[in-house]
């Protein structure tokens, strides 16, 4: 096989383990020894008494506070605190459900109480406008001075099922499951949406947390209490908008490198500036987001649905890491196998052929009727259906087993998979009537065998399984080293400048004079030899063939002369004469600095098409040979620079080092913010980059 897997077996946490850590800085969030709840309520309807009645089952003491006190509430943080002590408890966490105003007195007094961490539920703060800003800072403020940890405001709280800790006012919460699964949410709604989907699928939760409005505790902060979690197997995270990329990239790189992480951004439809190159216009702040993530080592999907299947399998099931894992699909009904097998094309599945041994196997087992290379057609599943699954496992191309079948009387699908006892894992889908399906996730349970509904989300499980296997072979990239250059230059970047610039971190441009007029640029035409090209020289001016400012192919002194005239019709006074480069593919090769980020990298299909095409890669800079490699893999038109048709081939290491040569010019140039070669030229002779933009601040 190419790969090992590994599979997680161990079962969640007793109550009696989750405990307060001084060492986990959440943990007075998430294991608090004593709970204050503020803003308690008896009357039925307000938010107050649902989280009373959320709280209520906790496994830390509970103490309630109200301003009015009586009916078993206090009048304050400090009495309840105090109770808490009384009761053989730790006053850890306080949960604030007064309005937004009130929240930083509660904040401040949670403080003085020695309590660590604050769940504030409320709206009305910056997001109403000036005076809940007012009330942001006045809580923010408050916050720093006590050393207190909020998480919120703006969310429906969040839950620890292995630990009876509810703290939320949805009432559905109660009735999940602990499980293997953290979920991560900037939305306490997608929170409950998820753990609910999740729990309908047959998995329990670990953790789930609304983020809402991040005033101090973040996603990222989240990402690496889950991944120091031992009831957590895999963390679901969904993103709507990031403040700190830097940190949570660096949460999701160490969490990913223990167990993996599925992430869903949302945020599609930006609405944005006009951007002034190509770069801009392409790496939209949704798609940077996800390229990133899926960097940093987080299998990324496109919606809801993807993300339930994907976490599932990855709670289950982890492979070594491999560029291509073979996978092998079983399937006793031959129309669904066919939707299965067109997800693996789309997604890129290695569906090795079944080694001849293992064919001669299967013929014993099966009829001969049905496929049995890969996909393997059983037929209705009989009782030889284990005797196959292990005869599949056993050949040393599959890495990987995804069975699917329909509910039969005949055969319990999960105990079928358990009996073959195959050392490979699987993945299990099936459909049927929901009373079937509800008992085969009962079996598959007792088993620890991962289950989902459907070719499509057995598809989206396997896909997540093989592209987390890929992920952790990228993870070990060693950067290119950056070439040394200097940062004494400054603008303005007209093409020639920026030209020099790549000269001196060894990007290839080609030969090339700067003119004023016709006289000198004939002598230049003379130096180069023909064809050359004729540019204007304006570092205003950064699309110049929509100008009109560029002529390409020029050969003669006639040629030449109407060439120049052309160009200077566009108002053009300084003139670059260069020598036409060889035939080959354009490429877009950019870097930017990326608010949210930092450098980032962009690969894509160039020339004057780029946006329409709009193929590109996206990755943080500062990277080598096989990231460039899956760059290339990413891109529709990647075909195109791996000798297509005859045509040049691309060296992934050239291309990791022009990378490292624009992030140097970053690096050397403060004021820069942005390069873009467009078009960078594949020849046979390697990259050479035709046109440079460079912007600055």
């Amino acid at each position: 096989m190419t790969s090992t897997a590994t599979t997680s077996t161990a079962a969640p946490r007793a109550d009696d383990e989750r405990s307060a850590d001084d060492n986990q800085p959440l943990a007075p969030l998430f294991t608090p020894r004593g709970i204050v709840l503020v803003g308690a309520s008896r009357t039925p309807g307000k938010l107050g008494t649902a989280m009373a009645e959320a709280l209520a089952g906790a496994s830390a003491p509970v103490a309630l506070v109200n301003a009015r006190g009586g009916d078993g509430m206090h009048a304050s943080i400090a009495d309840a605190a105090g109770e808490l002590e009384g009761r053989g408890g730790r006053a850890d966490l306080v949960v604030s459900c007064v309005p937004a105003p009130a929240t930083a007195a509660v904040i401040a007094d949670a403080g003085a109480a020695g309590i660590r961490a604050a769940l504030v539920c409320a709206g009305g703060f910056a997001e109403i406008g000036d005076a809940g800003a007012a009330a942001q800072r006045d809580t923010e403020e408050a916050a720093a001075a006590s050393g207190v940890r909020v998480l919120g405001p703006n969310t429906s709280g969040f839950f620890v099922p292995g630990g009876a800790l509810r703290a939320s006012f949805v009432p559905g919460a109660a009735q999940l499951r602990p499980g293997r699964i953290a979920v991560i949410a900037s939305s306490g709604g997608v929170n409950h949406m998820l753990s609910f989907r999740l729990e309908g699928a047959g998995a329990g939760i670990s953790l789930g947390v609304g983020i809402g409005g991040g005033l101090g505790v973040t996603h990222a902060d989240v990402v690496r209490y889950a991944a120091a979690d031992p009831a957590t197997r895999a963390i679901a995270l969904h993103l709507e908008s990031v403040e700190d990329g830097a940190d949570l990239l660096a949460a999701v790189r160490h969490a990913s490198a223990l167990k993996p992480v599925v992430a869903l951004v949302v945020g599609r439809r930006t609405d944005s500036a006009f951007a002034q190159s190509h770069t801009g216009a392409l790496a939209t702040g949704w798609r940077i987001t996800r390229s990133v993530l899926a960097q940093a080592g987080a299998v990324v999907v496109d919606d809801e649905d993807a993300l339930v299947a994907s976490v599932i399998a990855l709670s289950h099931v982890r492979l070594g890491a491999a560029a291509t894992p073979g996978v092998a699909l079983v399937t006793a009904q031959a129309g669904p196998g066919l939707i299965i097998d067109d997800h693996a094309t789309a997604d890129g599945w290695a569906l090795p052929r079944l080694r001849e041994a293992t064919r001669a196997r299967i013929g014993e087992l099966l009829p001969p009727l049905t496929f049995q290379e890969n996909p393997v057609d059983t037929g209705r599943p009989g009782p030889t259906f284990p005797d196959v699954l292990r005869a599949v496992g056993s050949d040393d191309q599959v890495d990987l087993i995804a069975v699917y079948a329909l509910s039969e009387p005949v055969v319990d699908l999960p105990t079928a998979v358990a009996e073959a006892g195959t050392d490979t894992p699987v993945l299990v889908g099936i459909d049927g009537p929901r009373e079937d399906i509800d008992a085969a996730l009962a079996s598959a349970a007792s088993a620890d065998l991962p289950l989902l509904t459907g070719p499509r989300a057995l598809s989206a499980g396997v896909t997540a399984i093989v592209a987390d296997a890929r992920a952790r072979v990228l993870a070990e990239d060693a950067p290119v080293a950056a070439p040394r250059t200097t940062g004494a230059s400054t603008g303005p970047w007209d093409e020639a400048r920026a030209k020099d610039l790549l000269d001196s971190v060894g990007i290839r441009t080609p030969a090339r004079h700067r003119v004023t007029d016709s006289d000198d640029g004939l002598a230049a035409l003379a130096d180069l030899g023909a064809p050359v090209a004729v540019k204007m020289l304006d570092a205003e001016v950064l699309h110049k063939t929509e100008a009109g400012g560029v002529r390409l192919g020029v050969r003669t002194a006639d040629e030449f002369i109407d060439a120049l005239a052309a160009v200077a019709r566009t108002g053009a006074r300084e003139f670059l004469i260069e020598r036409m480069a060889d035939d080959g593919v354009d490429l877009v090769v950019s870097v930017r600095r990326d608010p949210v980020f930092g450098p980032i990298a962009m690969l894509g299909l160039g020339g004057t098409a780029a946006e329409a095409y709009a193929d590109v890669a996206i990755r943080t800079a500062g990277f080598g040979a096989d990231t460039v490699a899956s760059m290339v893999d990413e891109l529709r038109a990647g075909a195109l620079v791996r000798g297509w048709r005859g045509g040049p081939h691309l060296d992934d290491r050239e291309l990791a080092g022009v990378f490292a040569g624009l992030e140097a010019m970053l690096d050397a140039h403060r004021d820069v913010r942005e390069i873009e070669l467009n078009p960078m030229r594949l020849t046979v002779d390697g990259l050479v980059a035709l046109d440079a933009v460079v912007l600055t601040s």
